[in-house]
């Protein structure tokens, strides 16, 4: 049988329909919209599988234009901006029924010798076999599993602070959270899976850090939430089936829109990646 892990290996292999034309499968759910990780990954594959002599990813910027919709096929078109001796550039056009639902432009770097050296400090944190797994503290309290964790599925989350399930936990919670990820099982050598698999994974927990002080991460939601931009800066080789740490804060909620920031520290304490998200919040009608 196919695992979750499997499943995501495939969402993540497109078919190429054209010259620098791909396309993806969106899974068939019951929700609104298709998950803008899945795009975001996806886009990204499209990018990598143009770049010649396996020159790795080293950032991504990326705007949400639309919601996608699930179950129908997404295509891929890559534009190939630059091949520098040092730096490819693409810009990748996500397109669904005619219209444009995302744009991602990504750079690809020849990893150089740098005179310079440093970074932020890991936090000392639990380690994550001292944490349960998220799915697993959920189905236990909720009795059942939301229709938006299936997109979690192929990945163990484990949150570093305790899951709060009412409004009554929330007094002094800062906007912040924090989480040990990977995915449940081995992935392909292929260093482009470990870092489109990331990005996938990248937009499942970001905008938890401005939720935190208003609403518990599960259970009953007040608020309507969409991704809007999405931006990543790969510092480091790292595997994404082995624990990676992703702390994230909200620096600023505002005006209906809440940014986050991210940092993932692999086990060894090195910092990976940075991330930085803004989200679109809006108050469900009928609820307090």
């Amino acid at each position: 049988m196919e695992t979750p892990v499997d499943h995501l290996v495939d969402l993540l292999d497109l078919e190429q329909i054209e010259h620098n034309i791909f396309r993806g499968r969106s899974p068939e759910e019951a929700l609104q919209r298709t998950f803008g990780g899945q795009v975001a990954g996806q886009a990204l594959v499209a990018a990598g599988r143009t770049v010649e002599g396996g020159r790795p990813v080293h950032s991504l910027h990326a705007y949400f234009l639309r919601p996608g919709v699930p179950g129908v096929p997404i295509v891929y078109q890559v534009d190939r901006i630059r091949d520098g001796r040092s730096f490819t550039t693409r810009r990748v056009l996500g397109i669904q029924q005619g219209r444009s639902i995302f744009a991602l432009t990504a750079d690809f770097h020849q990893p150089e010798q740098g005179g310079i050296e440093h970074q932020a400090q890991m936090p000392d944190v639990a380690d994550p076999e001292d944490l349960p797994s998220a799915l697993e503290e959920v189905g236990a309290k909720l009795g059942e599993l939301p229709p938006f964790i299936s997109r979690r599925q192929p990945f163990d989350i484990r949150y570093v602070d305790r899951l709060r399930w009412s409004k009554d936990e929330l007094a002094d919670v800062e906007p912040r959270s924090g989480v040990w990820l990977r995915t449940h099982g081995a992935l392909p050598d292929d260093p482009l899976i470990h870092v489109c698999a990331l990005t996938y994974a990248s937009d499942m927990t970001l905008l938890d850090a401005v939720r935190a002080p208003i609403e518990p991460l599960w259970g009953e939601r007040n608020f309507d939430m969409a991704s809007l931009d999405h931006a990543m800066w790969f510092h480091r080789p790292f595997r994404a089936d082995d624990w990676l740490l992703y702390q994230q804060e909200s620096p600023i909620a505002h005006g209906a829109r809440g940014l986050a920031r991210g940092q993932i520290f692999d086990r060894k304490g090195r910092l990976v990646v940075s991330v930085v998200q803004e989200g679109l919040f809006r108050p469900l009608t009928g609820r307090g």
